[in-house]
């Protein structure tokens, strides 16, 4: 399929190369409990990765702000200077604690959007729900209450309540959601990091995941709307704040309305390419392991884009002598 758009000069593959080097990066550090030396590796990779690319890239989703962040923080300037103007939302390491401990669903991700196309979320939480592919628009809305989410999604499936599956974060501050999802009758699957790949679920029959609710990093928002947007399914996301010093840096990246309810499409526009490559093994993709020879790595990696639909499952073999490329 022909699609005429800035990101016809971006090749997808070009992409997988970049969450490929963050995942074998990150991987070498799975299970020696450094949260940071981890992250810090996926970050490196990450971004040497990308200033190879000709392209004008702005980081609008990234590490924090400059300040905070030594690279990829929010405004940063990746790419060759050459090419068309790129906004940029990623995580190096989605699940650094997971990743650290070697559980599931650590993830290196990143999305592209036209410039001014992606929501330039501040490192606060967002409340999120979230559903998958063919269900009516608006079938759930973060001002209903749990109960009529839960019945409503299993009513336009056809379903009991009782067979609906919720995924939340396994969080202190979700007791009370998880006890009012129960008490529906609906169940519970519950996770302890990695929120991108939690609502991703949603999109899967296998995982058996209805819906995902509850609160998580507005960034890890941005980056699940844009893997929406190219597989479908719904979300919508409202930004929480614990003081003011948060309001404040919503305000300087732009936000004004502070209570706005925002939908996929206003977190994610226009064409959005997304790809994820597991670090560790997940629901979503296999993490990275060595080859039986020991002599190279293999990577899984999940590359989608919303204009042409398509999603691709690439399955790599690394030498370990050799640069990524």
């Amino acid at each position: 399929m022909a699609v005429n758009s800035t990101l016809d000069r971006i090749f997808v593959l070009e992409l997988v190369r970049v969450t490929e080097a963050a995942a074998i990066a990150a991987a070498k550090l799975v299970g020696m409990g450094d949260e940071k030396a981890a992250d810090a590796a996926a970050v490196d990779s990450m971004r040497n990765e990308f200033n190879a690319l000709p392209i004008k890239g702005r980081i609008v989703i990234g590490e924090g702000e400059r300040d905070e962040a030594p690279m990829l923080y929010i405004g940063e300037e990746v790419g060759t200077g050459e090419g068309p103007e790129i906004d940029i939302a990623l995580d190096p390491l989605e699940g650094t604690t997971i990743a650290a401990k070697a559980m599931q669903n650590s993830l290196a991700v990143v999305a592209l959007a036209e410039k001014d196309n992606l929501l330039n979320a501040p490192d606060v939480y967002m409340d999120k729900i979230a559903v998958g592919p063919g269900l009516p628009k608006g079938i759930v809305d973060l001002d209903n209450s749990v109960e009529e989410n839960v019945k409503a999604v299993a009513d336009a499936k056809g379903r009991q309540v009782s067979d609906m599956l919720v995924c939340v974060l396994d969080r202190p501050r979700h007791a009370k959601l998880i006890e009012d999802i129960r008490a529906t009758g609906a169940r519970v699957k519950l996770i302890g990091d990695g929120d991108v790949a939690g609502v991703i679920d949603t999109t899967d029959p296998d995982t058996s995941v209805d819906l995902y609710m509850g609160s998580g990093g507005a960034p890890e928002g941005v980056l699940a709307a844009a893997a929406l947007r190219c597989i479908g399914g719904q979300i919508q996301g409202r930004l929480t704040f614990r003081n003011d010093t948060e309001r404040d840096r919503a305000r300087k990246w732009g936000i004004e309305d502070l209570d706005r309810k925002y939908i996929t499409e206003e977190m994610a526009a226009g064409d959005v390419i997304f790809a994820a490559t597991g670090v560790t093994d997940g629901t979503l993709l296999r993490g990275v392991h060595s080859t039986p020879d020991g002599k190279g790595y293999t990577t899984d990696t999940v590359v989608m884009r919303s204009a042409s639909k398509t999603v691709r499952n690439i399955k790599t073999v690394h030498n370990r002598e050799i640069k990524l490329s």
